[in-house]
């Protein structure tokens, strides 16, 4: 008998527990999204009373809307950037521009509410590629201070506690239990990626995703409908925080998530230890809640940007910033991108971003004289606005009867082979604080300052050369590539905060302890070392799993 998928849910409920801001509780956890989810259910279940501080709203499913307007235009989901900008800069001798850099979620549950919820692990050479591979010149490539082994029992942990779908492939990496749920069957992209692979001796195999393949922990199976990246699950199969982790930690009773709570700064005391953090509540007034200690999960931007705008006489360059790395070595990720047409519809909009995946490039051969690699999947994630402004080939019509045709009749034909592949940390790519630009409460933006390394845009042109060749391979009648330009928009914020053993050349420790500051730790995409190959949740949320472990044995044996 086949189970059902769609489940009654009742309403996602947000607790009772209130704390007061002049009770100094265990933790404060500043974010809720993939880190800070998992942070404050670990803490919380291990005994700890913990406030999670969240910037955006608390929405529920029955506010999820099926609009590309509100959703991808208006900021529903997302930071709005007229009231939080950010400029860009390619080169530090630059002035920025005001333009949008980055995006992230900002609501409860964070990016993880509307994200694509792919989740390839690392595998044991992205821990150690510096010392395998050697160091390009300019860069600050490392291996980090731990290994894929560390990190294999909270891999594990995620696919079960968070809840993944998938069977290992070709070249899964070790791992000490199987998935929990089975994997998604091929969708049209799928199985077009699978012939195109074939053909070229690829193999394509089962895409890792945080969606629930069938019911699981009281959790409706997914409904396959056509607004999945970018929007919010109303039946809540993507695996998000806001559905998984945070109803664990508010369950405890020791668990208060205030949303619409702005952290602005974190206060230290005369002799450096973290005392609280003071944030805007809904109305803009500065509350300071104080803490034992304090967790930052904020992401890799507002993270370096929160310890930067933390300055104190104690710490004059940025709080936990005595190695002048808070905010350096930002990676995006790569990408190698190419696009095709086929004669019959695909429907690819439909259903989850990826079913299958190829990770035969995941290490390219080093004959080619390129550093890294990464892997495909075949998709069609642009929506109908999208797929208008940047899913069409050079020489399609932009306007008027003629672009109306080729919309009508190539939206649903038209498949995007993506590349995800490495990207290379440098000192110079950097999340700082813009002296010209305010947000809408007065605190200075965040300055980007990226320029890809020259390997990097190598890699990618692999990879856009490489994808065209399986989109051919697959059928398609018309293919070209999206130009590998350097980035001026990043999606993945990472690096920003590394781990490392040395104080004197990273932020945090292994356990992602500052080195400056005893009881201050920072956990989310910022604490990377190397990019990986552009799939980068499943390792912030493995890492958040072992660093709540570890920081709730510190707190029970009296070491913060």
């Amino acid at each position: 008998m086949t189970e059902h998928r769609h489940l009654r849910l009742a309403p996602l409920q947000q607790g009772t527990i209130h704390y007061r801001p002049d009770d100094a509780v265990d933790f404060v956890v500043v974010g809720s999204g993939a880190a800070g989810g998992v942070v404050a259910k670990e803490l919380s279940t291990a005994g700890f009373r913990v406030v999670v501080l969240e910037q955006g709203p608390w929405r529920n499913e029955n506010e999820f809307p099926h609009d590309e307007i509100k959703v991808n235009e208006l900021s529903f989901f997302t930071t709005d950037w007229n009231k939080s900008p950010n400029t860009f800069r390619a080169t530090e001798k630059e002035k920025a521009n005001r333009q949008p850099a980055f995006v992230y979620g900002r609501l409860v549950g964070g990016t993880s509410v509307h994200f694509s919820a792919n989740y390839w692990r690392f595998r044991e050479i992205d821990f150690k590629e510096a010392s395998a591979k050697g160091i390009p010149e300019g860069t600050g490539f490392a291996d980090w201070p731990i290994s894929y082994q560390d990190l294999e029992p909270y891999y594990t942990k995620v696919d079960w506690e968070v809840g993944v779908a998938g069977a290992p492939g070709p070249f899964d990496p070790p791992r000490s239990r199987p998935y929990p749920m089975p994997p998604h069957p091929p969708k049209s992209t799928g199985v077009l990626l699978e012939k195109g692979a074939k053909k070229m001796g690829w193999t394509a195999f089962p895409a890792p995703v945080a969606i629930t393949s069938k019911v699981y922990d009281g959790r409706s199976g997914c409904v396959q409908c056509g607004f999945c990246l970018g929007f919010g699950c109303e039946v809540r199969a993507k695996s998000s925080s806001l559905v998984t982790v945070i109803p664990k930690a508010i369950a405890t009773g020791r668990c208060e998530v205030r949303p619409n709570s702005y952290v602005r700064k974190v206060e230290v005391s005369p002799q450096g230890r973290v005392t609280g953090v003071k944030y805007f509540d809904a109305n803009k007034k500065e509350i300071y809640q104080r803490a034992k200690a304090v967790v930052i999960c904020a992401n890799g931007a507002e993270t370096p940007r929160l310890l930067l705008n933390s300055k104190s006489n104690t710490f004059p360059n940025g709080l936990a910033n005595s190695s002048g790395f808070v905010g350096t070595h930002l990676m995006f990720n790569g990408y190698g991108v190419a696009v095709g047409t086929f004669e019959h519809e695909i429907n690819g909009y439909k259903g989850l971003v990826a079913s299958r995946i190829v990770w035969d490039p995941y290490e390219l051969d080093p004959k080619l004289g390129l550093l890294g690699g990464g892997g495909y999947d075949f998709r069609d994630d642009l929506g109908v606005t999208g797929f208008a402004f940047r899913g069409m080939p050079p020489d399609a019509p932009t306007w008027g009867p003629d672009f109306k045709r080729y919309l009508t009749r190539n939206f649903n034909r038209t498949v995007i082979a993506a590349g995800h592949c490495t990207s290379l940390p440098l000192k110079s790519n950097s999340i700082s604080l813009d002296p010209d630009v305010k947000d809408a409460w007065g605190l200075p933006a965040t300055r980007v300052t990226y320029q890809d390394h020259p390997q990097d845009l190598k890699v990618g042109k692999w990879f856009a050369d490489k994808g065209e060749e399986l989109l051919q391979a697959a059928g398609a009648l018309k293919t070209w590539q999206v130009p590998v330009e350097s980035q001026q928009f990043g999606f993945h914020l990472l690096g920003t905060c590394r781990m490392g053993d040395d104080p004197k050349s990273s932020v945090v420790d292994k356990y992602h302890r500052t080195h400056d500051v005893k009881n201050l730790f920072l956990v989310d995409g910022s604490s990377f070392v190397t990019g990986g190959r552009g799939q980068p949740t499943m390792t912030i949320q493995a890492l958040a799993f072992r660093a709540g472990d570890h920081i709730a044995q510190f707190a029970k044996r009296r070491e913060i």
